[in-house]
């Protein structure tokens, strides 16, 4: 069969892909990866077939232009406690407010929808009607895909690599809608897909905002609000081009511990973001100083000459291979992003969360409930915190016995070549129903 994986322009929302998509090409599919001009030396660089669709204009050049001096307005947090999107529970939860749904959509996803999907729209439609996949598999944002390969009847779904929240935001606004007064229930979301879907003869339904399945990473228990047909898979890392430094499998005098505030971080820094200063990541290397640790620091080498200090126990790097450097640590501080937090998991090492990133409160209350790691807010990021924290995940050893508990979970989801024989059975389900596009 063909498979089309679409990605928006953001090198970590590809890299995930990379193993799903060469297990599939491995059992002799035909395989090619959508995205924007930006990403696609990211795409061929892992070996795959890219296929340009989009502007030539970066993605943080349209929010830039787009929103102007408000070009984070729509990540940064709503002005109420949205913590119950995040709840990993077995019983009933209320649903956040009309007024708390509505900003959330209104402020956020919607404005991220158009901004990050608008400019494909068109051309994978193009594309789709040319090549005509089979499947199509969709980043979580990347709905342009969806109403592709909708126009197409192509199969479609969901690639969900962190904790996310936009299935439950999604039935929450449903729910919700019901109890507003008629003509007073916008559903902007809808409005989009509706459009889009309408200009290739399509009408919306439902399935074009969650997909017709979902494929997860996250451990069974921890998910959010799982989708009616989740297919689980292992998490394995790939961080594109890499090499393994000499210094990496030397004995090591201490516990090794990695800090990395991940590749997102250096490659877009919006105003309004909530990020790690290079002042805090130096008070950080001050306060850890004189640990019996061996501290491994990834900072890009711009913001390591604004360093005015390194301590004898801290090696400064650019990048380092997580898959390759995780194993050998003691503990991983990091950001929250999805590439550290998997990185971590499937390792089975103790983390330190510093809540940068929008899905962080469940990464959080995920650490929480299995002990395999500690967390703290941005606001929090301070050298006596971290180093409080960091004694704590390397000195009981109740950390690491509950990340190799959640390690186990997440090493018994199947692996992307086990994967493989679902998406042929569903991909055929669903092109037995008949349902074509124009």
């Amino acid at each position: 069969m063909r498979v089309l994986f679409v990605s928006i322009a953001w090198k970590t929302h590809i890299h995930p892909m990379v193993p799903l998509a060469w297990a599939l090409r491995s059992a002799g599919h035909e395989v090619q990866v959508a995205s924007e001009p930006e990403c696609l030396d990211t795409i061929t660089e892992a070996g795959l077939t890219a296929v340009s669709v989009g502007s030539d204009e970066t993605v943080e050049e349209r929010v830039r232009r787009i929103q102007g001096e408000d070009a984070a307005q729509g990540l940064i947090p709503p002005p109420f406690t949205a913590d119950s999107l995040y709840d990993i529970t077995d019983g009933d939860r209320d649903g956040l407010p009309w007024e708390h749904i509505t900003w959330l959509y209104d402020t956020l996803v919607v404005p991220r929808t158009w901004i990050l999907n608008d400019e494909m729209v068109d051309d994978l439609v193009r594309y789709c009607r040319s090549w005509r996949p089979d499947l199509v598999l969709c980043d979580a944002l990347s709905y342009a895909g969806a109403v592709a390969a909708d126009a197409v009847g192509a199969a479609h779904g969901r690639l969900m690599f962190w904790p996310d929240p936009s299935l439950r935001m999604r039935r929450d606004f449903l729910r919700a809608q019901e109890r507003q007064p008629a003509g007073a229930r916008p559903d902007r979301l809808r409005d989009w897909f509706a459009e889009w879907a309408g200009k290739y003869g399509r009408d919306f339904t439902e399935e074009l905002v969650t997909g017709q399945f979902e494929v997860n990473v996250t451990p069974e228990d921890y998910r959010l609000e799982p989708h009616d047909r989740t297919l689980s898979l292992r998490y394995v890392p790939y961080h594109g081009r890499s090499v393994v430094p000499s210094w990496i499998h030397g004995a090591s005098r201490a516990p090794r511990v990695l800090m990395t505030f991940g590749i997102s971080s250096r490659q877009w820094a919006l105003p309004g973001l909530p990020a790690v200063s290079v002042a805090q990541v130096q008070e950080i290397l001050d306060s850890l100083a004189d640990l019996d640790i061996e501290l491994v620091l990834t900072l890009a080498g711009e913001a390591r000459e604004q360093l005015h200090r390194v301590p004898e126990n801290t090696r400064v790097v650019d990048f380092v291979p997580l898959d390759v450097i995780v194993p050998t640590c003691s503990a991983v501080i990091h950001h929250g992003g999805a590439g550290n937090f998997n990185g971590s998991l499937v390792h089975g090492v103790p983390q330190l969360v510093v809540d940068c990133a929008v899905d962080a409160p469940a990464k959080r209350i995920m650490l929480q409930q299995t002990r395999a790691g500690l967390s703290i807010a941005p606001d929090e990021i301070t050298g006596p915190r971290i180093r409080e924290c960091l004694t704590r995940l390397l000195e009981d050893d109740a950390f690491r016995a509950g990340a190799e508990r959640l390690q186990q979970e997440a090493l018994a989801q199947p692996t992307p070549s086990a994967l493989v024989t679902d998406l042929e059975r569903f991909t055929a389900e669903q092109r037995s129903r008949g349902a074509g596009g124009c």
